[in-house]
């Protein structure tokens, strides 16, 4: 088979299952140029000092946390992440041995993804805050429609397997809960992960 030949069935194949034909590597460099997540301002002109802001501020909340000491230089990077999040939502425990909310255990699970993706700290920390940011506020209401919509697009794919599913019971003990709200970050390799929020970006 001709290198045209294999490009244009994996375009085929990339249509079918919904990714239009974007090209399988594409980096997050190129997903942050058109940012709508909020990471950076409209002007480009003034990214540069935003960024150095931002590394300003990073520090700042990493610095208090290990005044306060929930943090120290072995904690994990994305327990790390956490806890800044949680300093600046004001959503920081008492106390670091309290056990994880819920919604932690999300946060996590995206850092780990994005951790996975982005090299420098500052940039994935502030990638995951937007993240979390939108998701929390301007998806978390149609967070209970996909499941609907998870078995309608399966019943136009393959309703045989639906079908089958709905009769071993099986639909219902589908893990929605933790793909949808954690946007199958740990359910699913980064790889995959990082072609959904490009494809995410181009729609």
């Amino acid at each position: 088979m001709t290198e045209d030949s294999q490009r244009n069935f994996r375009s085929v194949y990339y249509e079918k299952v919904g990714f239009r034909g974007v090209e399988e590597k594409k980096s997050l460099e190129i997903l942050l140029k058109d940012d709508r997540l909020g990471i950076l301002p409209l002007h480009h002109e003034s990214h540069a000092q935003v960024m150095m802001y931002r590394k300003g501020q990073y520090s700042d909340v990493l610095h208090a946390l290990k005044v306060v000491r929930f943090v120290n230089d072995a904690t994990p990077q994305v327990e790390v992440f956490l806890r800044m999040y949680q300093l600046e939502s004001g959503k920081l425990p008492r106390s670091p041995s309290f056990p994880l909310k819920p919604e932690d255990e999300v946060f996590l699970a995206i850092a780990k993804a994005m951790e996975e993706m982005v090299e420098d700290s500052v940039d994935c920390y502030w990638i995951i805050r937007c993240f979390v940011n939108q998701l929390n506020s301007k998806y978390r209401d149609s967070l209970p429609q996909l499941p609907k919509a998870f078995e309608q697009y399966l019943n136009l794919e393959d309703s045989r397997l639906l079908s089958h599913l709905k009769m071993c019971s099986a639909v219902s003990r589908l893990p929605y809960d933790l793909w949808f709200n954690r946007c199958f970050a740990g359910c699913l390799p980064e790889s995959s992960l990082q072609r959904q929020v490009f494809l995410s970006k181009t729609h």
